[in-house]
């Protein structure tokens, strides 16, 4: 699929995000919190912004990066699945410009032998009928 996302055409990029969240299926996760790192791409048609240099014809970066924040330091998830699912869907219900929307979600500070950046997922979400959000 990855091949297949270029073709979707312009997006909005937001890299790195980072906010500590009380998610995770064991109790030290949930009382303790930790670090999520968050990446969201949302693709939407930006020719009419860039031709006219006007935020109202886009969406805001910000508008998206507060999405992220509310969801992660939010309620309690047990799965970082349950996490990047609701970032998609309060990003393509607030942005009716947005047309799919790839969520990663980003653990850090995880329980494995072993040196690594993070462990996470990665899901893609979009707005067509034959592809449900």
């Amino acid at each position: 699929m990855a091949s297949d996302l270029s073709k979707l055409g312009d997006k909005l990029v937001l890299r790195g995000l980072m906010f500590h969240g009380y998610h995770g299926v064991k109790q030290e996760e949930k009382k303790l919190g930790q670090k999520f790192l968050i990446d969201v791409d949302a693709w939407m048609d930006l020719r009419t912004p860039g031709q006219s240099d006007n935020m109202s014809d886009t969406v805001s970066y910000a508008d998206i990066y507060r999405i992220a924040k509310s969801v992660v330091e939010g309620p309690s998830q047990n799965l970082l699945e349950s996490v990047a699912q609701l970032i998609a869907t309060a990003t393509l219900n607030n942005h009716s410009q947005i047309t799919a929307v790839r969520v990663v979600v980003g653990k850090p500070h995880v329980a494995v032998p072993g040196p690594l950046d993070y462990l996470g997922v990665e899901i893609m979400r979009y707005r067509s009928t034959d592809m449900p959000i």
